[in-house]
């Protein structure tokens, strides 16, 4: 199977390939090669699609309390679903998407996702009620699942081979940082200006974006027909299905009759979107990138990183203001080493994979979590000790976090085809999304209203088997990197 392949038709030098189709083919709009300013702004504009996406994914985590008293005729369950809806939506689309921006054009669907997260960030900052609320938090989390594949794809197209794995580094860093300054950004913002600026600042951001997306090389996807549209259909209601199931056995129970309808339906559509996909002449799913042994690697050690991830961010957060009552802006900061730390681990993982493969990326911050998990359940303590114990805990977890991002991501995108490095990620990314869902949902059925230290290390014990999972899971990846 390959593993990373030049671009059939694509330029990776500045100059067109002789006698190739042009198909696929990063050009301007008077068939000109790419200049040099444009290529220099991809990765920047990659990047802040990827931190917007995963910012959103945990910023608005500590901001239930304070919809609740500016909706008070809400219940505080029912407002949990600004969280949820964002991540079904966000986990349901990926996948979908990336097929999309494999056939219709990473360029086109980076600005049109760009435009729907910016647009809708601005309807949810006015919204004037619930409902407003809820549906243009749905709309920011289909336009992110469009930025995941768009970008990465966007990125990958326009890099030589042989700096592609640097160019994840690069890409993931973005998404790792903002994955884990998240949750303590977003306390710091809602604390200082309440829970209408966690989307006032993607507004600005998502402008600058736009404004550069119009200045990139047109670049279309591959010939033929769009995908499959029952499948695409199916496949985003099975999934779905599945992450709302998952996220919603934290306030339903994992036996109650909404849980399992939607668990069992989900799965049931998801099988027949695989099913149609096997048999389609353009499937909403490529079936074939399964048949790749490090692929299918590098999603289940995605999931299971998302899992120990997101529960080990909101359980540090929760444990802070709870145990050690810490005030949302302390904790905040308190939760903001572990992000640099995270992002320059990242950074520099996407230039080492180039030498010695995702086995070590993947297996080695895995094994770093391990540690940081052993250490939080043997020596959690009851009292505030944040220079010997929570500094040092975050910096070197974070330091995992940022390989795992890099080696997963950089994994599933090289171990499919050029054309379909749109794709890949994102399945790679509903996986870790779904992985997510889950570890959020445990560390909901682990800890009780009133929960004591004991309940907190059972959390950080789940996140330390999830993440021996994920090192095992990564020992089948490749040990060496693909030849260009």
């Amino acid at each position: 199977m390959t593993t990373e392949t030049e671009p059939t038709g694509t330029s990776t030098t500045g100059t067109s390939t002789t006698g190739t189709s042009t198909t696929g083919t990063s050009t301007t709009g008077t068939g000109a090669p790419p200049g040099p300013a444009a290529r220099r702004d991809v990765p920047w504009l990659a990047a802040g699609a990827t931190f917007l996406a995963m910012l959103d994914a945990t910023a608005a985590n500590l901001a239930v309390a304070d919809l609740h008293a500016d909706f008070p005729g809400s219940t505080l369950s029912g407002l949990t679903w600004v969280i949820t809806l964002y991540a079904v939506l966000f986990a349901a689309l990926l996948a979908p998407a990336g097929r999309f921006a494999d056939l219709v054009g990473r360029r086109s669907l980076y600005l049109w996702g760009t435009g729907l997260f910016t647009l809708a960030s601005l309807a949810c900052a006015v919204a004037p009620n619930v409902p407003v609320l809820l549906a243009t938090r749905a709309a920011q989390g289909a336009a992110a699942a469009a930025l995941i594949p768009a970008s990465l794809a966007l990125l990958l197209h326009d890099t030589p081979p042989e700096r592609r794995a640097r160019s994840i580094g690069l890409w993931s860093a973005a998404g790792a940082f903002a994955a884990a300054i998240g949750p303590g950004l977003g306390g710091v913002l809602v604390d200082l200006s309440g829970w209408r600026s966690l989307f006032v600042i993607n507004v600005p951001i998502g402008l600058a974006m736009l404004l550069g997306g119009r200045r990139l090389p047109r670049a279309e996807g591959g010939a033929g027909r769009l995908p499959d549209l029952a499948g695409t259909v199916l496949l985003a209601a099975g999934v779905g299905g599945v992450a709302l199931g998952v996220t919603q056995s934290r306030d339903w129970a994992w036996t109650d009759a909404r849980t399992l309808a939607l668990l069992l339906g989900g799965a049931v559509l998801a099988a027949l979107a695989l099913w149609r996909s096997a048999r389609h002449p353009v499937p909403a799913l490529e079936i074939s990138l399964w048949r790749n042994h490090r692929f299918a690697a590098a999603n289940a050690a995605s999931f299971l990183y998302g899992t120990a991830l997101y529960a080990w961010l909101l359980v540090g957060v929760l444990y802070l203001t709870t145990e050690w009552h810490y005030s949302i802006v302390k904790a905040g900061f308190a939760s903001t080493p572990g992000a640099f730390t995270a992002t320059a681990a990242a950074i520099a993982t996407g230039r080492l994979t180039a030498r010695l493969g995702v086995r070590p990326a993947v297996t080695g911050g895995a094994l770093i979590m391990v540690g940081c998990g052993v250490w939080a359940v043997a020596a959690l303590p009851a009292e505030p000790h944040f220079l010997t114990f929570w500094l040092p805990l975050g910096l070197v977890v974070g330091t995992g976090m940022g390989m795992m991002t890099t080696g997963t991501a950089t994994g599933a995108a090289l171990s499919a085809g050029p054309l379909r490095f749109a794709g890949a990620t994102g399945l790679n990314t509903t996986a870790r999304q779904l992985g997510g869902a889950l570890g959020i949902a445990v560390l909901a059925a682990l800890l009780p209203e009133r929960a004591a230290p004991g309940d907190y290390t059972s959390v950080y014990l789940f996140c330390t088997i999830a993440a021996a999972g994920a090192a095992a899971v990564g020992l089948l990846l490749a040990a060496r990197p693909a030849k260009p």
